[in-house]
């Protein structure tokens, strides 16, 4: 078997499984392949395209088992899409007139690599997608496999991306102690904004997260500190329906009652009224390489506090967002298990020369397996049917309907 020269990069937000996918990949090919030899690119496409490599060392290979036990990427990531052509070159990464896919594809030609790993979550894995279909049609002998990652679970066909476990587990832990600012001020209304642009699965993973780690709390009856003040008393996904009048005459009679209001809201529940309130108004919503609204610059949980605070009586309100202390937490055991089954069949077929990303394929009965990169899309949304989400909004009594 001819000897493979493998390269490692990471691209997009974060999640809790980049070092730890990182880390399975370099021990995977340690134990099968030892001969390969390793590189991985720093920042993503950036160092891609500016040819910036970091080279994986017998020390870093002996030592990688410790990158399980750290969030964040160890070789960096970057929001860089390489079709994108005009981006590409008011970074600096191209000059004017180049085509950042050559300029990839030379680049890993001069480097030797006959593997490259991707690993992030739609955007990296479509771009991963032109960046294949380009060497194919050129006649560049390079195996293409990519590794999905996304804290909000939102990739199509993919039953579950990595990290996302996690980030609900963690998040639900930040909003253990936020919890308790219940208990700072009379009439308080607390926003617990979950990432999630299109998808609201990991707002409703966090809540269900945080409703069994409070489950079983006991208290000191008669005093304030008690099962009502970690309540959930409302959840907004993109994907259900509500009546905004109507949420906020519910929640003003729980506020009357209790004097304070908990919610939990996606930031992208509401984000198309959002941004269709401020560009009729004028302003220029901000979006990055890929199309996409720059969400931290919507606000979606000030937006609840601004419509919601004055329709139930809040005299205090405040927003709290747990996504980038859930997103770079390391994995855990649950997203481990998954990382290494899916770093396992990476390894085994990119030696097989199998381009795809890995995942547990909803198309073909939940197999895990290489799918094929035309069929990975973003934007998988939440299933609202699941049993447990409906038995979830029916404990906090909220109506709803499927959008």
């Amino acid at each position: 078997m001819a000897k493979h020269k493998a390269a490692l990069l990471t691209a997009g937000g974060l999640a809790p499984c980049l070092s730890s996918a990182v880390g399975g990949l370099i021990g995977r090919y340690s134990d099968v392949a030892p001969d390969t030899d390793i590189i991985a690119y720093r920042s993503g496409y950036q160092g891609l395209l500016l040819g910036d490599s970091i080279e994986i060392t017998p020390d870093m290979r002996e030592r990688s088992h410790l990158l399980h036990r750290h969030g964040g990427s160890p070789i960096g990531n970057s929001r860089v899409k390489l079709t994108n052509i005009a981006d590409c070159v008011k970074r600096g990464l191209v000059k004017e007139g180049q085509n950042p896919l050559r300029v990839a594809a030379e680049q890993l030609t001069r480097d030797g690599i006959t593997i490259l790993h991707t690993i992030g979550g739609d955007d990296t894995n479509t771009t991963a997608a032109d960046l294949a279909a380009y060497l194919g049609a050129n006649g560049y002998n390079l195996t293409v496999v990519g590794l999905p990652k996304t804290v909000d679970n939102d990739i199509v066909p993919i039953r579950q991306s990595l990290g996302a476990w996690t980030a609900a587990e963690v998040g639900a832990h930040f909003f253990d102690n936020v919890s308790n600012e219940q208990s700072a001020a009379p009439k308080t209304l607390v926003v617990h904004e979950v990432m999630g642009r299109h998808s609201g699965w990991l707002t409703a993973a966090t809540a269900r997260a945080y409703i069994e780690k409070t489950r079983n709390n006991e208290y000191v009856e008669g005093l304030m500190m008690n099962s009502q003040l970690k309540n959930i008393d409302g959840i907004y996904l993109p994907e259900i329906g509500f009546n905004f009048e109507e949420e906020g005459e519910r929640l003003r009679k729980v506020m009357e009652k209790h004097s304070f209001v908990t919610i939990f809201v996606s930031e992208g529940a509401g984000l198309d009224a959002i941004v269709a309130e401020r560009e009729a108004a004028g302003e220029q919503v901000k979006r990055d390489a890929f199309g996409h609204v720059k969400i931290d610059t919507i606000n979606v949980g000030n937006w609840f506090t601004k419509n919601l605070g004055g329709l139930i009586g809040a005299e205090r309100a405040m927003v709290q967002k747990s996504g980038y202390y859930a997103r770079s937490a390391p994995a855990n055991r649950d997203d481990l298990r998954l990382i290494q089954g899916m770093v396992d069949l990476a390894v085994e077929s990119a030696l097989n020369r199998v381009s795809g990303v890995t995942g547990h394929d909803e198309g073909k009965g939940g197999k895990l397996r290489t799918i094929e990169f035309e069929r990975i899309a973003g934007g998988k949304h939440f299933d609202t049917s699941a049993r447990w989400f409906g038995e979830m909004m029916a404990s906090i009594s909220q109506p709803w309907t499927a959008n």
